[in-house]
């Protein structure tokens, strides 16, 4: 059996622990499974002169067990120090900090870019110490960037989110490069060969779309496609959903959400879609929902979600 899971952000990073869970109890009973995550890049950006991958390292540290437990994001028993000495030499941008661990990964990521391997050969290699056991594949190789175009400015995802905490009213999100994009090796075929395609409790709007907005992906879609809510009784898992939810003009709530990424039938992407038991009676056009418990509060939660979501494809698990 081959699981994709296209994800991103913390919620993502969470709900691929519970797809590895499974799959790793069905290779338990005699059944092999593999699992690709394909990562969300839009949040990369450039920052001291590194580059920085937010949701690829959210990923590879949760399934890696490094991942700070309180925070979802960064690494656990992180230190400080350089983000300090940064500040204190008034180096912009000091909104973003960049802890003492978390460094290392990104000045081998950017010594390696600069060398001139791919993104998705460098993932690979800094796989190799996390080995967060499944295929981690960024969504493509090339430079995408989700930018929040305001009343006044244009300025990227990360500024918008961490420096003004989503305070600026956005008017659109751009994918910058997107439309340029090619899918990053290993990604078609992962798609090609997938008994099924989960769709993470990702944000929707910036984790999920960037991933969709590369050239040839949404197309790719071929398999049955099941996705997770990341809105639960109106309101965002975690994070910021709802403010992009309503830039978009769609509604916080879990219909919202499952109409955003539309019914097959009706040319959006959904096969199924699962929602929280407190929004049992949820209804998508064209799209079968089954509702059911879905807070990740430990593996067994996460993995009884990603079971009920295969289930959802027409797996037997």
């Amino acid at each position: 059996m081959h699981i994709v899971v296209l994800a991103g952000g913390i919620g993502g990073a969470r709900f691929l622990v519970g797809v590895r869970e499974v799959a790793r109890r069905l290779a338990a009973r005699g059944e092999p499974a593999e699992v690709t995550a394909v990562v969300n890049v839009g949040d990369d950006v450039t920052l001291h002169g590194l580059r920085i991958c937010p949701d690829l390292d959210t990923v590879v540290y949760t399934l890696g067990g490094a991942a700070d437990p309180e925070r979802g994001w960064g690494r656990r028993d992180e230190t400080w120090v350089v983000k300090e000495e940064l500040v204190a030499y008034g180096a912009e941008p000091t909104w973003f900090g960049l802890g003492d661990r978390d460094l290392a990964t990104h000045l081998v990521r950017t010594r390696m870019l600069d060398a001139g391997y791919p993104l998705s050969a460098v993932t690979e290699a800094l796989c190799a110490r996390w080995q967060p056991g499944v295929r981690v594949l960024p969504a493509t190789d090339d430079r995408v960037e989700t930018h929040v175009v305001t009343e006044t400015e244009a300025l990227h995802f990360q500024e918008w989110w961490v420096r003004h905490r989503g305070a600026l009213p956005a008017k659109r999100f751009v994918f910058v490069g997107a439309e340029a994009a090619k899918p990053a090796p290993g990604v078609p075929d992962a798609l090609a060969t997938a008994d099924a395609v989960l769709l993470a409790p990702s944000n929707p709007v910036v984790s999920i779309a960037p991933i969709l907005a590369v050239p040839g992906l949404k197309e790719a879609l071929t398999k049955p496609v099941v996705g997770v809510s990341p809105i639960i009784n109106g309101a965002p898992v975690r994070g910021m959903a709802d403010k992009c939810l309503a830039t978009l003009g769609v509604e916080c709530t879990a219909a919202g959400v499952g109409g955003l990424y539309g019914a097959r039938s009706a040319g959006g992407i959904l096969d199924a879609w699962l929602v929280d038991t407190a929004d049992a009676g949820t209804t998508v056009d064209g799209v079968r929902v089954v509702d059911r418990p879905l807070w990740m509060s430990d593996v067994d939660a996460a993995a009884a979600i990603a079971t009920a979501a295969l289930t959802a494809a027409g797996l037997d698990v």
